[in-house]
This record gives structure tokens, C-alpha cells and sequence, in this order.
């Protein structure tokens, strides 16, 4: 069970065999519950932050609790990832944490591009069901070569923007991929594929882990790895519509 995601990496289910878990098992449809409950608690906190922008109208008041978010954020999903049990209470933690990043992100590039916030979500929910029907109806499967060639091109492109924040501390910018050129725009029309993939390997990944059987708090693991699929996603879908702005 190959996926790109760090949350949902072929290791996490490998000791559970069908019929091997307690009473309670996972189930696909407790994860989809867990998932929307989780995007809930992401909304209240982006609510908070995007109000807090609106009310200030400057940037730098909900700049902290951007930085905060995103911090904070990361920390709780590398501890999620290694205290898997642990996720019925981090992975809520996780969501109200990413929220006041995104929502602190998404106001201040609304008031820059009117529409831009109801136009990215309207294609990061576009682009999970759609997947989801494709991956469902077969039309999309989760092949062996198909999962191949989504982890490398994640790890291509985590590297590529490793490298970009290590650059970025002595004032270097690596050409092209942050502008709003035809290089640029390509770039992040790519990263937004890549992104969009990963969600079908994580359908698959949800599949297989309630076929093995695995407890029920691997439910809220799941949909937290479902999560940070759909936060990668829907920054990279702001991204490439604010790069399209620009060229405007």
C-alpha cells in the first residue's frame, strides 16, 4: 500500500491482517464521518482568522496566527504520524491549527483577488469528488506503476520546495517556479495534479485499511492524512489562480 502522503505511508496498516482487530474495527464510513468533522473544526478556526483580517483590515494582525498555524500544524502531524493512537485527539488539533492558517491565507489573497477563495474551494471539493467517482467507478485506478509515479513526483516536488525554503534564508529565490510566468503557472498546474492524485492513493489506502481490519481509532488517522491531502491541495489550487491574476 504505496502513497505518497507521510500521514498514510505503506507501513501504517502492515501489521494488521483481515479479521485481526478488536470487535469495533475501521470502517470506510466512520472515516468519511471523522473527515467531515474535521473539516468543521478547520472552518471555525479559518472563520476566526478570516474575520480577524476583515475586522483589522491588515495583514499583519492575523500574520502570527498564520505563522502559529502552520507551525503549530506541522508540529502535530509529525507527532500524529509517529503516536498514530493518539490521533482521536491530535487530529482535531491538527484541523483548528490548519484552519488559522488558511484562513488567514485566504483572506489576505481575497483582498488582493476578489473571488479567489470561492473559486479554490469550489475546485479543491470539485477535484475530491470528481477523483473520488473516478476512483469508485474504476475509470482511475490505484495500480502498482500509478502509486510509482506519484510518490516519486511528490518527493520531486517536496524537494524542490525544501530546497526553495533553504534558499529563501539567504535571500535566494529559485527562478520561475514562484512567478506568474508560463514556467510558473506550469509549475503549479503540475503540483496541483500531483496533489490531486495523491487523494486517489489515499481512497485506496482508507480501502485496504478497513479490508485489514485495523481499530477504530486508525479511523481518525486516516482522515487526518485525508486532511492534509486536501490542505496541500487547496493551497496549491490558490497558488495557480493567483499566478493566473497576476498575468491579467
Amino acid at each position: 500500500m504505496r502513497t505518497a502522503n507521510p500521514a498514510l505511508n505503506k507501513k501504517t496498516f502492515q501489521s494488521y491482517t483481515a479479521g485481526s482487530a478488536a470487535s469495533n474495527p475501521m470502517t470506510v464510513q466512520g472515516t468519511v464521518n471523522i473527515t467531515a468533522l474535521l473539516l468543521c473544526c478547520l472552518l471555525v478556526s479559518a472563520g476566526w482568522t478570516w474575520n480577524m483580517f476583515y475586522t483589522s483590515g491588515n495583514p499583519a494582525a492575523v500574520m502570527p496566527w498564520m505563522i502559529g498555524g502552520a507551525i503549530g500544524g506541522l508540529i502535530v502531524a509529525v507527532i500524529t504520524v509517529f503516536k498514530k493512537e493518539w490521533a482521536p485527539i491530535t487530529a482535531p488539533i491538527y484541523a483548528l491549527l490548519e484552519g488559522l492558517l488558511l484562513g488567514g491565507l485566504s483572506s489576505t489573497l481575497e483582498a488582493r483577488y476578489p473571488g479567489i477563495v470561492i473559486q479554490a474551494v469550489g475546485l479543491t471539493f470539485g477535484t475530491l469528488f470528481g477523483l473520488l467517482i473516478a476512483y469508485k467507478t474504476g475509470v482511475i485506478k490505484a495500480t502498482e506503476n500509478f502509486k510509482l509515479g506519484v510518490v516519486a513526483a511528490t518527493g520531486g516536488i517536496a524537494l524542490i520546495y525544501f530546497i526553495s525554503i533553504i534558499l529563501g534564508f539567504f535571500g535566494i529565490g529559485v527562478p520561475f517556479i514562484h512567478e506568474s510566468g508560463l514556467l510558473g503557472i506550469g509549475f503549479s498546474l503540475f503540483v496541483v495534479v500531483i496533489a490531486a492524485l495523491n487523494l486517489v492513493l489515499d481512497f485506496d489506502f482508507i480501502e485496504q485499511g478497513a479490508e485489514h481490519g485495523a481499530p477504530k481509532y486508525m479511523e481518525w488517522y486516516a482522515a487526518f492524512g485525508l486532511m492534509v491531502t486536501l490542505v496541500w491541495l487547496y493551497i496549491e489550487i490558490l497558488r495557480l489562480l493567483a499566478k493566473l491574476r497576476d498575468r491579467r
